[in-house]
């Protein structure tokens, strides 16, 4: 068979693992960390929001969570680079700047948009282990003249994201893999610089083999460590 014929890994792992592991690697680990820590604060944010008592507050939040896990990531990714900087001229020109030009830059709505769409879900998983201490714990706190604000963040909140870690590692590690759907959004990471070597030396085969491979090397120890630092957070706990 032709295609079996003309396969050479050799020459694909010689000219494509640096491609991958220059600036594709940078972007990945770039969009990866800052997109977590982002997505930690805004979860943390949103969570807040909606364990309070201002119901306007609270609806507001919840439609925005809605509509953020109602929609895709990709779709989101798409809309920030793409709708978003639109959006902005138009306001710019309705405040007296019609000259005003903005472009995203890929790196940046990768950031945004991965961040807001996290952020959504751990909102969840932090809301949920706030509820999930007990509410005795802040009785005695308040009975000890705390008030309700020095109760929440120096009793209920450090256990609530005590307990959380494990999650936030599992989240950690689907963010890393959806980095490639940054390609869509022209970023140069693994999967855009894969694409573009297969189309100049068409080792198809050969080069998203690789590609696979190198996330199963980044993601694999990655979800070992997670599940290590689930072990201790478990027995810390007893």
């Amino acid at each position: 068979m032709e295609v079996l014929e003309n396969l050479d890994f050799a020459k694909a792992f010689k000219e494509l693992l640096p491609e991958l592991f220059g600036e594709a690697i940078g972007i990945v680990v770039t969009v990866t960390i800052v997109g977590f820590l982002l997505a930690i604060v805004i979860g943390f944010l949103l969570a807040l929001a909606r364990v309070s008592k201002n119901k306007i507050l609270n609806g507001i939040v919840v439609v925005f969570q809605e509509i953020i896990r109602g929609t895709p990531l990709l779709v989101q990714l798409v809309y920030v680079f793409y709708v978003v900087p639109l959006l902005i001229e138009v306001l710019m020109y309705f405040l007296g700047k019609p000259d005003f030009k903005m472009t995203m830059p890929a790196v940046t709505a990768g950031i945004i948009g991965m961040s807001i769409n996290y952020g959504t879900y751990i909102s969840e998983v932090i809301r949920s282990a706030i509820l999930a201490i007990d509410q005795g714990q802040t009785e005695a706190a308040l009975a000890l003249g705390l008030s309700k604000r020095q109760a929440m963040f120096r009793i209920v909140i450090p256990q609530a994201f005590k307990n959380s870690i494990p999650v936030f590692g599992n989240y950690l590690v689907m963010l890393v893999k959806d980095t490639s759907l940054m390609a869509y959004i022209t970023a140069q990471e693994f999967l855009m610089t894969t694409k573009a070597y297969t189309s100049q030396t068409f080792l198809t085969i050969e080069s998203y083999t690789i590609l696979a491979g190198v996330y199963l090397v980044i993601c694999i120890p990655l979800a070992l460590l997670v599940k290590y630092v689930e072990r201790i957070s478990n027995k810390s706990k007893r």
